[in-house]
């Protein structure tokens, strides 16, 4: 069902205009929208211009934020830039923030209390089914910012966080990541996967490598101000260290380790993401697999040969044992001894 939707001023107020081919199924869904109405002189189905509206549609809401939410909004960035929070953070974060704002824009900013919070999160979050962890990013913007602010009439210890989802990470079997890995002909494609699974990498790790992170004499790899802007190490197989040198002849980077179509350009990570897409294509695996269940499994399969699990932490760069304890519970090794009453029937 194809449609598009824009804003449009109809009659001196501000209206979202929804064009589409005659169809009884979105014609009985715009009716039950609030406010729907239709024009014989526009030919089309309108409805209010509202926040929920906009995201229904999918129309883009930050031009409607208020000029003291445009200032705000900049004082947080340029408080964000003065800590060195990433550019990853203050994008996440200042998104986040722009949303909050947005939603009380005719507030002004320190006026907002807790019973708004509360509001938000009933009426913006959980109507438009939002994610567990998009309100708690919500929640560690908004718990930032007002922190910055003087005057204010919220009580930043009482904003509370919505009760923590118990997901177990992806994990893959070792033949199927052999399958992966495997499954590229090009050298910097299979090397570019193969250095992901043997280090534990995250996608923005692998990314950000120059080729002097590779210290053939000691065997590891350096990463560099990763999350939370902490370096480590990681091991480094020999094989892959064969495969970095073959790939390394082939392509000679001269900046970063994998490079784009241009020389000194940092390899892109749509790029990188449709890789792996071909990867599974060609190996025939259909789970929705991503770069990160590289990590997952390779902390899984270390656990499962019998690593310690501080070993593993240190190795993923996690700051609590207990983000990296979640591992166990997907770890298959003392579950495989584990005998079956259906065995016995």
């Amino acid at each position: 069902m194809k449609w598009e939707a824009k804003v449009i001023s109809h009659k001196s107020k501000k209206r979202i205009a929804v064009y589409f081919e005659r169809n009884k199924v979105l014609i009985n869904l715009i009716r039950e929208i609030e406010g729907s109405k239709w024009s014989h002189s526009l030919g089309c189905w309108h409805v209010p211009d509202t926040l929920d509206n906009r995201i229904r549609f999918k129309i883009a809401v930050a031009a409607q934020i208020s000029a003291d939410g445009i200032v705000q909004l900049e004082k947080f960035r340029h408080w964000l830039l003065s800590k060195r929070y990433s550019a990853n953070t203050i994008k996440s974060y200042s998104d986040a923030l722009r949303s909050f704002l947005l939603y009380f824009n005719d507030k002004p900013a320190h006026q907002i209390n807790n019973e708004d919070v509360i509001l938000y999160n009933t009426d913006y979050i959980l109507k438009n089914n939002l994610s567990v962890s998009y309100q708690n990013q919500i929640v560690n913007a908004i718990k930032l910012y007002f922190s910055t602010m003087q005057e204010m009439s919220i009580a930043i210890d009482k904003i509370h966080r919505p009760k923590s989802e118990k997901k177990l990470p992806n994990v893959l079997s070792k033949e199927e990541v052999r399958l992966i890995l495997n499954a590229h002909g090009n050298i910097k494609h299979k090397a570019m996967l193969s250095l992901t699974y043997s280090c534990g990498l995250r996608m923005s790790e692998l990314l950000n490598l120059k080729f002097n992170d590779i210290d053939s004499k000691r065997f590891i790899v350096i990463i560099r101000q990763s999350k939370g802007k902490k370096d480590r190490i990681a091991p480094l197989s020999p094989k892959i260290l064969d495969l970095l040198r073959i790939y390394y002849i082939a392509f000679k980077p001269t900046i970063w380790l994998f490079e784009g179509k241009n020389k000194g350009e940092k390899y892109s990570d749509k790029s990188l993401q449709s890789v792996l897409k071909f990867a599974l294509m060609k190996a025939r695996i259909t789970k929705p697999v991503t770069l990160h269940w590289l990590r997952h499994s390779y902390a899984t399969h270390l656990l499962e040969s019998g690593t310690d699990l501080r070993y593993i932490q240190e190795l993923l760069g996690h700051n609590s044992s207990k983000t990296t304890e979640i591992y166990t519970h997907v770890s298959t090794k003392n579950l495989q001894q584990i005998r079956s009453p259906f065995d016995d029937l």
